[in-house]
């Protein structure tokens, strides 16, 4: 290539090159394509395997509708059990027990303090004194964690064990 212009055979010769590059890069194209088409035509029949256009949609139509009734199952235990929770804050859901020897005579830890608490920290303490003569037993209300009546020194711990107790709503 000298400055002169092409002659007919190069121009030939330049039209088949560029020709042949076309065609290997369409049979590239096509063969990439065809492997493609295969996958895709695989996937399709392992989907409608067994099934014509109105079973699929008939199956189709039988999951929404089991869908539907999860929905609904789905809302009704969700109401069950924010109803079980509010139940929950007013029962007794903390406990502590002291177990004790009310009379140095008296051995074996048969008397006992017992405090059960709600998530507020309201309840009783249950005390229960094992003596010679026989059992005496006394209940002493507990309003907010504290007592408007004295306790005994195993009242309190009792108290205080329950108090310590992590409450079902702690975070």
């Amino acid at each position: 290539m000298n400055g002169q212009p092409l002659n007919q055979e190069q121009l030939l010769l330049i039209a088949v090159l560029v020709m042949a590059i076309l065609t290997v890069a369409l049979l590239t194209t096509t063969v990439i394509l065809l492997v493609k088409i295969s996958a895709l035509t695989k996937k399709y029949n392992a989907f409608m395997k067994g099934s014509d256009g109105h079973t699929l949609e008939s199956t189709i139509l039988t999951r929404f509708k089991e869908i539907d009734i999860l929905k609904e199952e789905s809302k009704y235990t969700s109401e069950k059990l924010n109803i079980a929770c509010e139940t929950l804050i007013t029962a007794y859901q903390k406990i502590g027990i002291v177990k004790y020897d009310a009379f140095k005579e008296m051995g074996g830890k048969l008397s006992f303090s017992l405090c059960l608490l709600d998530d507020e920290n309201n309840g009783f303490i249950l005390t229960s004194m094992h003596t010679r003569e026989g059992c005496y037993t006394y209940v002493k209300e507990i309003i907010k964690g504290e007592s408007f009546v004295v306790l005994a020194a195993e009242e309190r711990r009792a108290l205080e064990e329950a108090k310590n107790r992590r409450s079902l709503y702690a975070e």
